[in-house]
């Protein structure tokens, strides 16, 4: 029960969960406090972000990635700067094979910095730039000055009078009254950062995942889906805050959504594991077609499998090319609330991280 059912719930919450909301919130204030400056200030070195992104991933799990996938959520960054970051990030994995070998760890990640910055640059060069929830309330900000508003499919209907605002706020995606929080949310943010006092030092295996870990988590989750029940499944507003209580309650809306969904993923995986067996080890490892199941298993969202994957090759069941390929495609956790956030881009983002897979993975094994 605890291994399938729990442990689950609470890493959704103290793994993703925690670290979206140490990005929500002071991105939330600092959209409130200086607007779109922000966002301009972010893309105004545009050239840099897929080395920026990339670089970001490097320290060991998954916050760094999660924080690019929030930004690009946003449109703070490029859709190739989502990709350098997903090509980057070796995820959880990375405490794993760094505490067995420290030394193929770094070497490891060089390789991942060179190959995501690369992807990225390479995607944004091709203009590969999928149209985001921003992108859509962008263009109806901009078509509102001259009578229209750009709506589903591109076409324009004329924009709604004054009177009607709150009802355009709803339909670019705002959540709750604008004049208060709520319980759940404020809530919620309580359990957020008494989270992030245990998960930050377990994320960096400063302390074991113990009894506070598991029951933070599980109410963690909890309480969060009861906030996106309440917000009726739906990310926050795009635009800039205009008050600290929309800070609190849309950023509590959006780590709510992500949470629940990535509870859902892993609580799934968990129960296909236990009733089938299947783990990946099942699968062949070796030459040509060991690197194609590495980089067919990082299509696999979260770090559950990755994790097994890295254990394989500590254990000697499978030669480098294969890790590599695997650590190339995977996106850890941060593929999940960017599913949840965009999931034409993430759709788009994972498959495009299995051609440097098998390039770079085909390339080591011809190379020997």
């Amino acid at each position: 029960m605890t291994e399938v059912l729990l442990r689950p719930l609470a890493d959704a919450f103290m793994q993703v969960g925690v670290f979206v909301a140490l990005l929500v919130a002071p991105f939330g204030w600092a959209q409130y406090r200086w607007g779109d400056q922000v966002t301009a200030g972010l893309t105004r070195y545009a050239r840099l972000a897929p080395a920026a992104a990339a670089l970001l991933t490097m320290p060991p799990g998954c916050g760094g990635a999660i924080i690019v996938m929030s930004l690009y959520a946003r449109g703070a960054v490029s859709f190739g700067a989502a990709v350098a970051a997903l090509v980057a990030t070796m995820g959880d994995a990375s405490w794993v094979l760094l505490a067995a070998d420290p030394v193929l760890t770094l070497k490891l990640k060089a390789l991942l910095l060179v190959t995501g910055a690369t992807t990225g640059y390479a995607v944004d060069a091709l203009g590969i730039a999928p149209r985001r929830r921003v992108d859509a309330e962008t263009s109806a900000v901009r078509t509102a000055a001259t009578g229209l508003v750009t709506v589903g499919g591109g076409s324009a209907v004329p924009a709604p009078p004054p009177g009607l605002a709150p009802a355009v706020e709803q339909y670019v995606g705002s959540v709750g009254p604008p004049g208060r929080v709520g319980l759940a949310p404020a809530v919620l943010w309580v359990a957020l950062g008494a989270g992030a006092l245990v998960a930050v030092p377990v994320a960096f295996q400063l302390a074991p995942a113990g009894t506070a870990y598991l029951a933070l988590g599980v109410a963690g989750t909890l309480v969060a889906l009861v906030v996106m029940v309440q917000g009726r499944g739906r990310p926050a507003v795009a635009a800039p805050p205009t008050s600290l209580r929309a800070v609190v309650r849309d950023g509590g809306h959006e780590v709510a959504l992500i949470t629940t969904w990535v509870a859902v993923a892993y609580v799934s995986w968990s129960l296909l594991t236990r009733l089938t067996g299947f783990d990946g080890s099942q699968l062949p490892l070796l030459g040509f077609a060991g690197v194609a199941v590495g980089a067919l298993v990082g299509l696999v969202p979260g770090c559950a499998v990755q994790i097994v994957f890295t254990g394989i090759f500590l254990a000697g069941g499978m030669p480098l090319p294969t890790l590599v390929a695997n650590t190339i495609s995977q996106d850890g956790d941060a593929l999940l609330p960017l599913l949840v956030l965009e999931h034409r881009s993430a759709l788009l983002a994972t498959v495009i991280t299995t051609v440097p897979a098998l390039l770079v993975g085909g390339a080591m094994l011809l190379l020997g």
